[in-house]
């Protein structure tokens, strides 16, 4: 027998099988042929499985959006790990943030106030995206590279014994069937020889199957530890950027907020930050309505004498008649006729003009 016989014989064979798969399936799905049932046992771990499969491809791609949310970038990150090759270095939103900040701060300048938070915010956020490009790496790393492996590996291996349990179990049932239908003593003795070889290829397969599906344990437990990385990347990740924030917030300490209206005249007080965090969002909304004075300013602006006030913040002048102010500094201040009642006169030196008095505190 040449080789070309023996190919022309396997294929016959294997179309012979295939078609006596294809009507014994069809016939079990008109109610026309038996159907081998899989003990229940083996039924549970198959279930298990694919919920297995089915949950972690959900999570897995979650996981992904979260980390990099753009999904060009996913696509872009995929196609080089398909080829094997490192995606190129990029920008993340908050470094792009950072050094927009740093660049408005320094052409502002960064001897003003707006000019040197923009600075101070901007290094926070390069600061904040460094954090963020490590929990990228390390939850690639330690989470979502094992997740990938099980799809990718331990389940088509779990999926290609299955289809291969199938395939003998439809084998197993069409040889039930033939044998049902022997009526010869020679064709029964054949079917029946048959019937046991199916049978033996189908215990032995649903072993295989159920040794590989009894390892889904061992896969959650793998999975518990990738998970308890992943928080602990976290963990870290957000502690990080609320040290990060936290020192921003306390070198921002001595830049307070003004409140001013849309045609850049004054409405009332200009407010320090560290009282907007006491009052309320209706004070805020409406900040002429708010009056902050001591009883020693209130007397001040009653007499015509002068005092000396110690400056709580810094304040920088909207316009020429007012007067930059820094924190500790020592001034004096006198009230004039007809002032608006939140503010003084101050002087330092032979510097003169209106200060807010929410800005001071007087001295004895």
């Amino acid at each position: 027998m040449n080789i070309m016989d023996f190919n022309v014989k396997k294929l016959a064979a294997d179309a012979g099988t295939f078609l006596s798969r294809a009507v014994q399936f069809t016939e079990e799905k008109l109610g026309q042929a038996e159907k081998t049932e899989l003990d229940a046992h083996l039924e549970n771990l198959l279930s298990k499985a694919e919920c297995t499969k089915i949950w972690t491809e959900k999570i897995m791609k979650q996981t992904e959006i979260l980390l990099q949310p753009n999904p060009n970038a996913r696509i872009e990150e995929f196609v080089y790990e398909k080829l094997d090759r490192k995606a190129p270095s990029r920008v993340n939103n908050p470094e792009l943030l950072g050094q927009y900040m740093i660049d408005a701060g320094t052409e502002f300048g960064p001897g003003t106030a707006y000019g040197n938070a923009l600075i101070k915010c901007g290094e926070t956020q390069k600061r904040i995206g460094t954090a963020d490009r490590e929990l990228i790496q390390t939850s690639a790393l330690n989470f979502l590279t094992p997740l990938r492996n099980f799809i990718e590996g331990d389940y088509k291996t779990i999926a290609k014994e299955r289809k291969l349990l199938q395939n003998k179990r439809l084998d197993l049932d069409a040889a039930k069937t033939r044998l049902k239908k022997a009526k010869a003593a020679e064709t029964r003795s054949s079917s029946e020889q048959e019937l046991r070889i199916t049978q033996s290829e189908f215990d032995r397969q649903a072993e295989i199957t159920r040794l590989l599906l009894e390892g889904i344990s061992s896969t959650h437990a793998h999975h518990l530890r990738c998970l308890n990385d992943f928080v602990e990347a976290q963990m870290t990740y957000y502690a990080q950027c609320y040290q990060y924030m936290l020192d921003l917030q306390k070198q921002l300490g001595s830049f307070p907020t003004n409140y001013l209206s849309n045609n850049n005249q004054n409405s009332g007080t200009p407010m320090p930050s560290a009282l907007s965090n006491v009052i309320g969002p209706s004070a805020m909304a409406s900040p002429s309505s708010l009056v902050i004075t001591s009883p020693n300013l209130n007397d001040l602006k009653e007499s015509s004498g002068s005092r000396k006030a110690r400056v709580l913040y810094d304040y920088d002048a909207a316009n020429s008649s007012e007067l930059s102010l820094l924190a500790d500094e020592v001034i004096t201040v006198f009230s004039v006729v007809g002032m608006d009642s939140d503010w003084l006169m101050g002087e330092r030196g032979n510097q003169k003009g209106k200060v807010p008095i929410t800005y001071l505190e007087l001295l004895n």
